[in-house]
């Protein structure tokens, strides 16, 4: 299925029903599926004391990657990963706790309480209220922003072997429980050249627009192209789309429209941003490098909106992508073919020698 179809058509869980069975779930299994995921979206209270061990200040993928990995010392009945019915029970309570566990680590830096699951709304609309409800003041869901949010958790949620995926499946081939296994994934999708490139996208945009904005914009893009300028040009490109990324047509229009609900429509940034696409299309040098804009691109810009804070960007990327890592996981382990990973190196260093004495070194 095209992803624009999807994310256009179906909502997120549509999609994680999709990855994990191989088709789109009709009415019924639709129903049945969204349910059972609602059910499982708490985590077990101790965790609240696991996460006190984290200074405020900690950067919340630093405390994703842990709340992630101590799921496995408090969900024993579903980590053996030869049986198929626990990697099942493992899938769904990764998919349901992660935007608990997101939303945990955005409180927890604020100084705020943590907001419990509200299981009479939907996949995302609950994830909003959990992030910016307080138990003095309730949080109204906008079906724009929640609609936003969904499709970009759609547009996330699998991507080929990158290298988070390839992380969880080599971490997974070791037979370890799947907690573990994701947390790994996490922590391969921190770095800034992976989960963190919509980060590095949205701080580029902010810095041009603190020295200029858009009458800056030529002079910026003339120092991207200058091969002894450090200046990189930050959410374009991409390794395997060549051309124009779909998912990054798809996520422009959802920031148009998310501006327009919140009465953002001016926001400098956007248009900045647009200045920014519209020359990179028209340059020869941009265009004979393919650099196009990537999903990446625009998503920051819409979360900001939201109020999603930027440091928690590549966290909302890992509660999409989790769902991707679960489904590779799962089809690698249910191959009886399948053993331990173990990558191939070419050495090239010394030939063989001898041991010196410590005299004759």
């Amino acid at each position: 299925y095209p992803i624009e179809q999807l994310a256009v058509n179906c909502d997120f869980l549509e999609t994680c029903y999709l990855l994990l069975n191989g088709e789109l779930p009709n009415a019924q299994e639709k129903s049945e599926f969204d349910s059972l995921v609602m059910r499982h979206n708490m985590v077990h209270e101790q965790l609240h004391f696991f996460l006190r061990g984290f200074r405020r200040d900690a950067h919340p993928m630093a405390v994703l990657t842990g709340l992630v990995g101590a799921l496995s010392a408090f969900y024993h009945d579903s980590t053996d990963v030869s049986n198929p019915h626990h990697r099942h029970v493992s899938a769904i309570r990764l998919i349901a706790k992660m935007p608990t566990l997101v939303a945990m680590a955005h409180k927890y830096t604020k100084g705020q309480p943590y907001m419990y699951p509200q299981n009479d709304l939907s996949y995302t609309g609950n994830f909003l209220r959990m992030m910016f409800a307080t138990p003095c003041e309730d949080y109204k869901v906008n079906d724009v922003v929640e609609r936003a949010l969904d499709r970009i958790l759609i547009l996330h949620a699998d991507h080929e072997q990158n290298a988070s995926t390839s992380t969880v499946r080599l971490c997974g081939s070791s037979g370890t429980n799947p907690f573990a296994a994701i947390a790994a994934g996490v922590a391969c999708l921190w770095g800034p050249s992976h989960g963190g490139a919509n980060e590095a996208a949205l701080n580029m945009l902010e810095h041009l627009q603190a020295n200029g904005g858009v009458a800056k914009v030529g002079e910026f893009m003339e120092q991207v192209k200058d091969k002894n300028s450090s200046v990189r040009l930050m959410g374009f490109g991409h390794r395997v789309y060549k051309n124009y990324d779909p998912r990054a047509k798809l996520m422009q229009e959802t920031t148009k429209e998310v501006l327009m609900a919140l009465g953002l429509e001016n926001d400098p940034l956007f248009k900045l941003a647009m200045e920014l696409e519209r020359i990179a299309l028209e340059d020869q040098y941009f265009v004979d490098r393919k650099l196009y804009p990537n999903v990446d691109f625009y998503s920051g810009i819409v979360q900001r909106a939201i109020g999603i804070p930027t440091s928690l960007f590549t966290a909302i990327f890992a509660l999409a992508r989790t769902v991707g890592w679960i489904a590779q996981w799962n089809e690698m382990l249910s191959d009886p073919d399948y053993k331990i990973g173990r990558p191939r190196q070419l050495y090239v260093g010394s030939s063989r020698r001898d041991v010196p004495k410590m005299d004759a070194r």
